[in-house]
């Protein structure tokens, strides 16, 4: 009876120690989907403050924000001027960081702020169209907004306004 007991225990140490080295290492297997698809094209040695280069398979390469946020440009907005306030503003807030460094393949004379006409604050524009986030991006990587209603669109290098 009592080697059926110690048999029992040391059994049950060892499906333990193998569940937790399996679990192990399926953590360290498991690739988050987000994950695979986004890659940092940015340099090591670029400021914390940079804006940056990502690749997606559904976007391309776009710009984000320093955390990894992609930022959008809106095809109704002028240059120089925003057309998107009130509903439109809190589901594509605006981008305000004001000190930035770019990536390569951009020029940071592209950049530059307007003041926008329903709030008074300033918002970043890029060739003069001013740039956004998707409130539904909720991490870094995430590119929800490309496409949306065939007028928001991630914004990259070769981004033409029309």
């Amino acid at each position: 009876m009592k080697k059926a007991v110690f048999t029992l225990a040391i059994l049950s140490i060892v499906f333990v120690l193998a569940a937790c080295g399996k679990s192990t290492e399926v953590k360290t297997e498991t690739v988050q989907p987000d994950q695979a698809q986004t890659e940092v094209t940015k340099s090591e040695q670029a400021p914390a403050d940079s804006l940056q280069l990502l690749e997606n398979e559904k976007a391309g390469k776009y710009l984000a924000d320093p955390q990894g946020r992609a930022l959008y440009y809106f095809k109704k907005d002028e240059a120089g001027k925003s057309n998107c306030s009130g509903d439109c503003l809190e589901n594509w807030p605006a981008f305000t960081q004001e000190d930035f460094a770019v990536p390569e393949g951009f020029d940071k004379k592209d950049f530059d702020t307007i003041t926008r006409e329903d709030n008074g604050k300033k918002q970043v524009t890029y060739k003069g169209f001013p740039l956004y986030y998707f409130a539904k991006d909720q991490q870094a990587g995430d590119v929800n907004g490309q496409g949306v209603k065939d007028v928001w669109f991630v914004v990259n290098s070769e981004t033409a306004f029309e």
